[in-house]
C-alpha cells in the first residue's frame, strides 16, 4: 500500500490533483509512519486534507473478516484551510493540520530511537531464553519436577512475559546463573535439560550455535532486584496497559520491556492517561492490540518537569493505584483492567493519578481531550528534537 501513496504523490506533483486511499491502519502507526510519510511529504510537499481514523471494515464473505482501515485524502497544494478529521462513528472535527498519525497537530515523525529523548532511566527488553524450551518449567510440570528433583528448588524462579503478567499465569525456569558445576552434577534431571538445551542451540542458526557453550543459562541474564514491567502487547479494549513492579524472584522474558530501579514516580507517569494517549497515537499494533515499543513509544516520550510538590503528588497517586490493586489480591490484571469489571477503587485511583500527571504538564484536566493532549506532546517532542539537532 505504501507504494501506491508514493506513486500517487509522484503523479500529482506540481498539480492540484487530490487523491484518497482506503488502507490498513498500519500506515499511520509505529515505524511505518516515518518510512511511508516522510519521503512523500518532504519530496513532494504532500499534505493530508481529510482523514477517517481507524474503523473496522467488514468483508462481504461469510467468514466476516475484520480489517482495521483508515481513509486518507491528500494533495500537493495544501488547498484546504479547514481540514476534516473523521471519527469511526462518522462525526468529525475541523483541524488546522492533520499529521500522519491522524492527529490535529504538528507534522512530526516519531523515529526509532536507541536512547530516551529525555533524561530518564533506560528501558530494555527482558531475557530471551533461546533454550528450545528446556530451561523452562511449565506450570503443569512444576510439582512433578521438584518432587523428583528437590535439589533444584533454590535454582527455580518464576518466569513472566506479557501473557503471564497480565493474566496471572504461573510459569517457571531454571535460573542457573552462578551455579557451581559440582551442584549441577548432583541434579540429573537438571543436567538432562542442560544437555537438551545445548543440542537445541547446536542445531540452530550460527548466532544461536555460539550459545551452546553456555547451555545452562538464557541468552540474556537480566535479574534486577526491582523493576517496572510493561507488557509489549496488550488489548486495545483497556484504557491503561497493566504495568507493575517485580523483583529478583521473577525473570522477565523478551515479550515484556523493563525499567530497572524505577520507582513510583516513573510508574505514575507511565501508567497515566497522558502516556497511554501518546502510546495509542504512536505505537504499532498487532492486529488491533497495542504493541508497545521502547524505541518508538518510550524513548520518544516527552516527560514532564514537575515541581517537588507535583512529583510528590504523582508518587502518592501511583501508590494509590498499587494499594487499590492489593484490595483484589489473587485477581488477574486482565480482570482488574477490563473496562466492564474494573473495580471502582482502582478506577478512582487512576483518575487521581491522571489529574496529578496532567497538572505536572500544565494541562487542564477539566477540559483537555485526548487528541489535544497528544497534539501538545507532539509539540514538546518537536522542540526536544529541534534542540538535539541544534546541539550537533
Amino acid at each position: 500500500m505504501a507504494g501506491w501513496y508514493f506513486k500517487a504523490a509522484e503523479f500529482m506533483a506540481y498539480t492540484d490533483i487530490e487523491t484518497a486511499f482506503v488502507s490498513t491502519n498500519s500506515i499511520t502507526q509505529g515505524e511505518q509512519v516515518e518510512a511511508v510519510w516522510k519521503p512523500i511529504m518532504q519530496r513532494f510537499g504532500v499534505h493530508i486534507d481529510f482523514a477517517w481514523k481507524t474503523f473496522i471494515w467488514d468483508s462481504e464473505a461469510s467468514s466476516k473478516a475484520h480489517v482495521h482501515v483508515v481513509v486518507i485524502g491528500f494533495s500537493n497544494e495544501n488547498n484546504l484551510s479547514a481540514k476534516k478529521l473523521f471519527n469511526a462513528d462518522g462525526t468529525y472535527t475541523l483541524a488546522t493540520n492533520i499529521n500522519p498519525y491522524l492527529i490535529d497537530g504538528p507534522t512530526v515523525f516519531i523515529e526509532s530511537r536507541n536512547k530516551p529523548i529525555c533524561n530518564v532511566l533506560p528501558m530494555t527488553t527482558g531475557n530471551r531464553p533461546a533454550d528450545g524450551g528446556h530451561l523452562i518449567i511449565e506450570a503443569d510440570e512444576y510439582k512433578d519436577f521438584i518432587a523428583k528433583e528437590p535439589r533444584a528448588i533454590p535454582y527455580i524462579k518464576k518466569l513472566t512475559g506479557s501473557v503471564e503478567f497480565i493474566n496471572g499465569k504461573n510459569r517457571y525456569c531454571l535460573w542457573l546463573v552462578g551455579a557451581a558445576p559440582s551442584e549441577l552434577r548432583k541434579m540429573p534431571l537438571v543436567m538432562k535439560r542442560i544437555a537438551a538445551c545445548r543440542e537445541s542451540r547446536l542445531s540452530g542458526a550460527p548466532d544461536r550455535q555460539k550459545l551452546a557453550d553456555t547451555p545452562a543459562i538464557f541468552r540474556e541474564i537480566k535479574n534486577p532486584s526491582s523493576y517496572i514491567i510493561i507488557p509489549r502487547v496488550s488489548s486495545e479494549n483497556r484504557r491503561y496497559i497493566p504495568i507493575g513492579f517485580l523483583g529478583r524472584d521473577t525473570i522477565p522474558t523478551d515479550s515484556a520491556t523493563i525499567i530497572e530501579g524505577a520507582g513510583t514516580y516513573e510508574f505514575g507517569v507511565l501508567i497515566s492517561n497522558v502516556h497511554m494517549a501518546w502510546m495509542r497515537a504512536v505505537a504499532g499494533r498487532l492486529k488491533s492490540d497495542y504493541r508497545y515499543s521502547k524505541n518508538i513509544v518510550y524513548n520518544n516520550f516527552p516527560w514532564p518537569n514537575p515541581t517537588p510538590a507535583q512529583k510528590a503528588r504523582i508518587e502518592k497517586s501511583a501508590q494509590g493505584i498499587l494499594d487499590a490493586r492489593k484490595l483484589y489480591s489473587g485477581v488477574s490484571l486482565a480482570d482488574l483492567y477490563d473496562p466492564l469489571t474494573m473495580p471502582p477503587e482502582l478506577r478512582r485511583a487512576h483518575q487521581e493519578n491522571d489529574k496529578a500527571v496532567m497538572e505536572a504538564y500544565g494541562f487542564n484536566w477539566h477540559t483537555m481531550t485526548e487528541p489535544e493532549c497528544v497534539a501538545e506532546l507532539m509539540k514538546m517532542y518537536q522542540k526536544l528534537t529541534e534542540a538535539k539537532e541544534g546541539k550537533k
